[in-house]
């Protein structure tokens, strides 16, 4: 399946707008990538709670872990789930916020000028073949979309805010995203 942009949503993504964003600063378009990695609860794959997570309607009482969330307000601009559905939450053009304290070479606060991508799945786990090949589908279609957005624009989670996060993960197969980028 050939993706397209428009009007900074992915066509081909089910469209779920999250309230957790806002306007980019003047003048800051687009120009790294960040790879995340999430499952609700932890560790368990499918269901509603992403979704939920991330429009702040997670119901706290459904799983014990919740707690540790609550009133958490976040975001990212998609979603690629494990079955290789993609859900967008933000439109590319706003400022998801997905990176926290953050910094990527001289640059602080990442949500400014990146685009967030989070994968369902964890840490330790590797992830589907599906999500591999998506994930890299939707980036190279960003850095045409994109300019700004250089060949080695592409991190994780940890690489912008180490020793705070972790994500994707060691299950995070990098060499393998970037053969199939090349």
């Amino acid at each position: 399946m050939s993706l397209s942009i428009q009007d900074a949503w992915l066509v081909q993504a089910r469209r779920l707008l999250s309230p957790n964003c806002d306007a980019r600063p003047a003048g800051c378009a687009p120009s790294l990538v960040v790879v995340h990695a999430i499952s609700l609860p932890p560790g368990e794959y499918g269901g509603p709670w992403i979704d939920d997570f991330f429009s702040n309607r997670l119901d706290i009482s459904a799983h014990p872990w919740f707690a540790e969330i609550e009133g958490v307000r976040v975001s990212a601009h998609l979603l690629i789930r494990r079955d290789g559905e993609l859900v967008q939450y933000v439109p590319f053009t706003q400022r998801a916020w997905h990176a926290g304290e953050s910094c990527y070479g001289e640059r602080s606060a990442c949500n400014d000028f990146a685009i967030g991508i989070e994968l369902e799945g964890c840490d330790e786990d590797g992830f589907e073949d599906i999500q591999y090949r998506q994930l890299a589908d939707v980036i190279r279609l960003l850095r045409t979309e994109y300019p700004d957005i250089g060949v080695d624009d592409l991190v994780g989670h940890s690489d912008i805010a180490p020793g705070r996060k972790t994500d994707p993960g060691p299950g995070f197969d990098w060499p393998r995203l970037r053969g199939l980028l090349a």
